[in-house]
């Protein structure tokens, strides 16, 4: 499950950056994952569930913005958002597309408790 492993970097990640700031819980995660960025929502939020347990983050909530996948096309400078994996301009047809987004996966913030 290629979900483990990014959780298991992100948890690495959470919790260096909580411990530089003394944290004693950590309560949220926020993450952006476009539609082409191979994972599957629901297996990350099962993989992070496994991963807070006897952790600081036990308690913690992943938040997950799920990112449309939108393109432009060089031929006719159309932008769309395209609900299928079809590589195709909408708007004329052409096949040469650039991608705008769809295809991140990164962290945007940590909320921590602190004494």
């Amino acid at each position: 499950m290629h979900e483990l492993s990014v959780v298991s970097a992100l948890f690495s990640t959470v919790l260096e950056s909580a411990g530089k700031h003394q944290a004693r819980e950590i309560t949220l995660v926020k993450i952006k994952v476009g539609r082409l960025s191979g994972v599957v929502p629901e297996l990350l939020v099962s993989a992070f569930d496994m991963y807070k347990k006897d952790t600081i983050a036990d308690q913690a909530v992943l938040e997950i913005d799920l990112l449309p996948f939108r393109v432009r096309c060089r031929a006719c400078g159309v932008e769309s958002v395209l609900d299928e994996f079809i590589f195709a301009c909408p708007s004329c047809g052409a096949a040469d597309l650039e991608i705008l987004q769809g295809t991140e996966l990164f962290l945007e913030k940590i909320e921590v408790e602190i004494d």
